[in-house]
């Protein structure tokens, strides 16, 4: 069978996509709720988890001035628990609403794409939390002392101000570590090539050191724990690009000498 077949024998009615696109959406819906639902249930530990980086910085109190602040921060919690742990379900229905459109050979392109990015984002994050965090409390923790004058400065952070920076460096890595999909991507789709993405490393690297100024801390160590990473996965995603145009490239010609046979 074709791939023209294959494409011909999946399509659908607009009305029969539409409702499609709502039962898959419904089920989207239905896992966010119920991760929601257990990740509030839990807010309190998995808080006292993104807490531990700033326990282990000497920091042992988080205050709260406004009333529904704590509360506001369990909600909080809850809902990026629940974004996290619903992925693979909202990746696996989208997956399941645009495959039957899609040629066989657009299917293996993709799967691998879509298989790689909770992995990557998952490393990200536990390179922030692990890593960057601590390097930034460290910090920004130091500036406390006696300011002169018998005047001193204390860190107190609030529990929402806290969680604001915690998820904003998790965020930050998890989603700067999907540059490898992102490029091999826009390479696949045929936007940027090979050689234009080898011939602007330099710029790369230079953006990979200001997005870190941006999105860390203006302490060198933090900067250079996200600037360092990026630079390395801008280099891996040439390689990765290479490889695979490589792989594909003596796969066409495979085709075309059976063909020519």
């Amino acid at each position: 069978m074709s791939d023209g077949d294959e494409l011909d024998n999946t399509e659908a009615p607009l009305l029969d996509h539409l409702i499609e696109l709502r039962r898959r959406l419904l089920y989207c819906v239905v896992a966010l709720v119920a991760t929601f639902a257990l990740c509030f249930y839990f807010a309190k530990p998995i808080f006292g988890i993104l807490v531990h980086p700033l326990a282990a910085a000497g920091q042992d109190r988080l205050i709260f001035t406004q009333i529904f602040e704590a509360f506001m921060v369990q909600i909080k919690v809850g809902f990026f628990g629940a974004l996290m742990l619903s992925f693979p379900v909202i990746a696996n229905q989208l997956w399941q609403f645009v495959a039957p459109g899609l040629y066989r050979k657009e299917k293996r392109a993709l799967l691998p794409f879509l298989l790689a990015t909770p992995v990557l984002f998952a490393l990200g994050a536990a390179m922030a939390y692990f890593f960057a965090i601590p390097v930034a409390l460290k910090f920004l923790l130091g500036l406390e002392g006696d300011l002169g004058g018998g005047v001193k400065q204390e860190a107190l952070p609030a529990v929402g101000n806290y969680l604001d920076f915690v998820m904003q460096f998790i965020f930050a890595f998890g989603i700067s570590f999907l540059l490898p999909v992102l490029l091999m991507l826009l390479e696949r789709a045929g936007i940027v090539t090979y050689e234009q993405l080898k011939g602007a490393w330099r710029y790369a690297v230079v953006a990979a050191f200001a997005i870190a100024a941006v999105l860390t801390p203006p302490d060198i160590g933090s900067q250079l724990l996200l600037a360092g990473p990026l630079c390395g996965l801008y280099f891996l995603s040439l390689g990765a690009i290479w490889f695979t145009r490589h792989r594909r490239q003596k796969e066409e010609a495979a085709t075309e000498a059976a063909a020519g046979e």
